[in-house]
């Protein structure tokens, strides 16, 4: 059972009460294993501020005047913005304000909590699930762990404290200290700036957990499902028993699961730690017949599971815990090509994410965090890479787990290039001695145990740009071997070849900044649609224009200037000019900040949509690819489908519409039409509709193909005549129609009669050149569209939904209209939104209902409103 701290003591009461009243309440809470998380009523303060030792400070009664309220998971810097130390630090170049120098220091975290006088529970531990970097740990006057010992941002501390504890007021106290150049921390690489207190801090949670002399730890469900009938699994279950006490123990171990009920006798020496095994041929019942399997987003339900485990010692339970898992199985292949792939249970899957990144202060709440995972859900992707074991707690595991987001999960670059890592590194990176490899090797071990449970987590990373080294790749795979062997792993993110491991199968080779549609259709030999690519991207992506006011001030938002690029990434990546060039000689010279934006958002769409399309229309040669990145870990122009403030951009909707289940897509490397069909059944007796357009949307061509279209693949449809013959742009209206007429996908081009040409030969690790740019300005020239505009809002619940009828009555195309719900008095949007389908084009005569979901406290008591604008459309009535 877990609670929080503040309310232990009013349950114990109620036991207590109810034990007067009813006797069988005594047998209960002689046996009630408790968990209490260590969350609210912290306080910290900067080492240099205190002249009182750790004894003191960890005893009742310091006066705690001028000390900063906290609530953990939280770093030293979240807690002073929070408190408003720091104000607005995202604004302008606000936040290399913060002095780095007042970091450089250790801070104490300081805790009272109140336990509970139970006999029965004569054990007491503490968990430190993430300390960054090095803690001395004080409780009750006594120094229980010193820096030596809690070192490592990635490890996990279990210290016993039934020594030190008592019943009733408890006075924890944690001297963090912050990690120097070389150590293995939290970083950011060249994503965002770091943050001035490198992320200092009990930054995971922090829990006491009360037992009988033996307690449960680390219970973990392996499941394997026979992937020809997918009608039967095999569940087996491990689990650590620590015997704390000095004596030896008997007892029984009890496995509930689904009305299963299994018991294992078990005998521990004096302080012994043994793992305990069911197994499936040991207990037949764990051969489970017709499961209920977990299945990624669009081929079936996250069903999950819950196991109980007990063990019971003479006089009654010592420990109890439960775990959720779910029953899949997991296995990687090699293509035709040399390429690795991943099957779940047994049927191919085309990986198609983000890059994930945490908040730049380590502080996003669980409510930002679950519209984080359903806008990746809601984009048609079923991935997210974590470089760099992302996640607080395991809020965003569990989130994927119901949402059926797979997680790639490893460790990130940040310690494998010197001006990252703070310390010369080789072809290794820089975990290099045989100090530095046990204290990385154990740290990978506790992500692993804290993390397999998780149905989500599909796959470890050992490394990402570089190999680690031979002694290191050894030892990693004698953890997996023990702690999890149910997952493929990989020696690194990037295309090598390890003499441990033999070839990854895997490429990591850009680009990262603008390259337009045709460019990840033709490419064979770097970043373009063939294999699995674990991070790549057409660049930035600047947000729209109510974001930017956000993030710089009002004398700053044109033209670009130094304000802009301290909100682009580092490095290679702190300019956006070579993404304003294309966007220049592509779509016109922006004329202001807001025709920049108009021009970002179409370009964004673009480019992100052509890069998924050609991932999806030529799987399974293509077996997966990452977009860098999928969010922002701070307001800023690079590298994010949707920004900080949860604002999606035009990128968001193309990478929506390219990976829709069941798709319709124009390959303009051949010139062709195809479908995808991203699900596990067939489908049949379905039209796809092909029309080419001319500048006035006056038709030039049109074709009706029947299709028919095979689980889990993409088929060619048809090659196109030449198109834009009648002017320098045109358009491709698709849609693909089942035999009833309702339209399943639909996606609308604009192409240009003049193409892009890469400079293929000139190619650098980050991006490809280009030659020649298509031409797109005679969009400027499209009429004026007044559409009518129309919309109606439900109200279920706490939750809303707004229809939107777009009609346009004129006879000329109303192009990448986009429509927004507001709050009607503040016209500030409503976030996060869920539109189904956004940036559309409706030719002369079209109309189209969109549907968007929301949640009415986003209201923030304001009334719903809808506001329609485009690139030459205005919003009517």
């Amino acid at each position: 059972m877990i609670f929080r701290e503040r309310s232990l003591g009013f349950v114990v009461f109620l036991c207590f009460l109810a034990a007067l009243i009813f006797p069988a309440c005594r047998k209960a809470e002689q046996a009630l294993p408790q968990e209490i998380l260590l969350s609210e009523g912290w306080f910290i303060q900067s080492a240099e501020k205190i002249d009182a030792t750790g004894e003191i400070i960890s005893t009742a009664g310091l006066d705690l005047t001028g000390w900063y309220p906290a609530a953990i998971p939280s770093t030293v810097l979240a807690a002073l913005i929070k408190k408003g130390e720091y104000q607005d630090p995202f604004f302008g170049r606000n936040l290399e304000k913060i002095p780095g120098e007042r970091f450089d220091v250790s801070w104490w975290y300081r805790k009272e909590f109140d336990l509970p006088k139970i006999k029965s529970l004569s054990r007491a531990r503490l968990f430190f699930d993430g300390i960054n970097y090095r803690a001395n740990v004080w409780l009750n006057g006594k120094k229980i762990a010193g820096r030596e010992q809690i070192v490592g941002a990635f490890r996990v501390f279990r210290l016993d404290i039934t020594e030190e504890v008592k019943p009733g007021k408890n006075v924890l106290a944690v001297e963090v200290f912050p990690p120097q150049p070389g150590d293995f921390t939290i970083g950011f690489v060249d994503w965002n700036p770091k943050p001035a207190d490198k992320n200092t801090g009990i930054w995971r949670p922090v829990t006491v957990r009360l037992s009988g002399p033996v307690a449960i730890e680390d219970p973990f469900v392996r499941s394997e499902v026979n992937s020809e009938s997918l009608a039967e699994a095999s569940l087996t279950i491990t689990s650590d028993l620590i015997n704390s006490s000095s004596q030896a123990i008997k007892g029984t171990v009890r496995a509930e699961l689904e009305g299963i009920v299994l018991n294992q006798e078990v005998e521990l020496s004096p302080g012994e730690r043994k793992p305990v095994i069911f197994t499936p041929q040991q207990f037949a019942a764990l051969k489970l017949h017709e499961p209920r399997l977990w299945w990624p987003t669009n081929w079936g339900e996250q069903n999950l599971y819950t196991l109980k485990l007990t063990f019971f010692v003479k006089g009654g339970v010592s420990d109890e815990k439960t775990v959720s898992f779910g029953i899949r199985t997991v296995t990687d292949y090699i293509n035709e090509e040399g390429h690795r792939g991943y099957k779940i249970n047994g049927q191919k899957i085309l990986i198609r994410g983000g890059g994930w990144v945490d908040d730049i202060f380590l502080a996003d709440d669980d409510r930002t965090l679950e519209a984080k995972v359903k806008y990746t859900k809601h984009m048609n992707l079923n991935a997210i890479r974590l470089e760099g074991f992302w996640g607080t707690s395991h809020k965003l595991y569990e989130l994927c787990d119901r949402h059926g987001i797979l997680i790639m999960a490893g460790w990130s670059c940040q310690w494998e290039w010197d001006g990252y890592a703070g310390k010369p590194c080789d072809k290794y990176g820089g975990v290099q001695t045989p100090e530095e490899m046990e204290l990385v090797a154990q740290s990978f071990q506790d992500q692993v145990v804290l993390w397999r449970n998780h149905p989500s987590v599909f796959v470890w990373f050992l490394a990402s740009d570089k190999l680690p080294r031979p002694e290191l790749e050894r030892k990693y795979l004698q953890i997996l071997e023990k702690y999890d062997p149910s997952r493929p792993y990989l020696a690194a993110a990037a295309w090598l070849t390890s003499e441990v491991s033999g070839p990854t199968g895997v490429k990591m080779k850009g680009p990262y900044d603008y390259v337009p549609p045709v460019y990840w259709f033709e490419d064979r030999k770097h970043g373009g649609a063939y294999g699995f690519n674990t991070e790549t991207g057409p660049g930035p992506q600047p947000p729209p224009i109510e974001s930017l006011k956000k993030m710089i001030p009002e004398d700053h938002l044109w033209p670009i200037d130094d304000i802009w690029e301290f909100h682009c990434a580092r490095n290679e990546f702190g300019t956006l000019i070579r993404y304003t060039e294309a966007l220049t000689r592509r779509y016109g010279e922006p004329k202001d900040v807001h025709d920049f934006v108009r021009k970002a958002q179409v370009a964004n769409y673009e480019a992100m949509r052509g890069m998924f399309e050609a991932f999806v229309g030529r799987k399974h040669a293509a077996t997966g690819v990452i977009q860098w990145m999928l969010n922002a870990a701070w307001p800023k122009l690079w590298w994010q489908l949707y920004d900080y403030y949860l604002m999606p951009t035009g990128a968001f909707y193309g990478a929506r519409k390219a990976c829709e289940p069941v798709h319709i897509l124009y390959d303009c490397q051949e010139n062709a039409i195809y479908v995808s069909n991203d699900l596990l059944t067939p489908r049949d007796n379905l039209k796809a509709e092909i029309r080419a357009l001319d500048f006035r949307g006056w038709e030039m061509f049109k074709e009706i193909k029947n299709v028919k279209m095979q689980p889990n693949s993409s088929t060619q449809v048809m090659r196109l005549p030449a198109l834009c013959g009648r002017g320098p742009v045109c358009f491709l209206d698709l849609k693909l129609k089942d035999a009833t007429g309702e339209i399943l996908s639909d996606n609308f081009y604009w192409l240009s009669a003049r193409k892009d040409v890469m400079d293929y030969p000139a190619t650098k690790w980050f991006v490809t050149p280009i030659k020649e740019f298509a031409d797109f300005r005679a969009l400027e020239s499209l009429p004026r569209v007044t559409l009518k505009v129309s919309h109606e809002v439900e109200r279920v619940g706490d939750e809303g939904k707004v229809r939107v009828n777009l009609e346009n009555p004129s006879e000329a195309v109303a192009f990448f209209i986009e429509v927004r719900l507001i709050r009607k008095r503040s016209g500030e949007s409503v976030l996060p939104v869920y539109w189904d389908d956004n940036f559309i084009t409706l030719l002369p005569g079209e109309s189209k209902t969109i549907t968007a979901g929301f949640l009415l406290e986003d209201l923030a008591g304001d009334e719903p409103a809808v506001a329609v604008s485009g690139w030459n459309v205005e919003g009517g009535n």
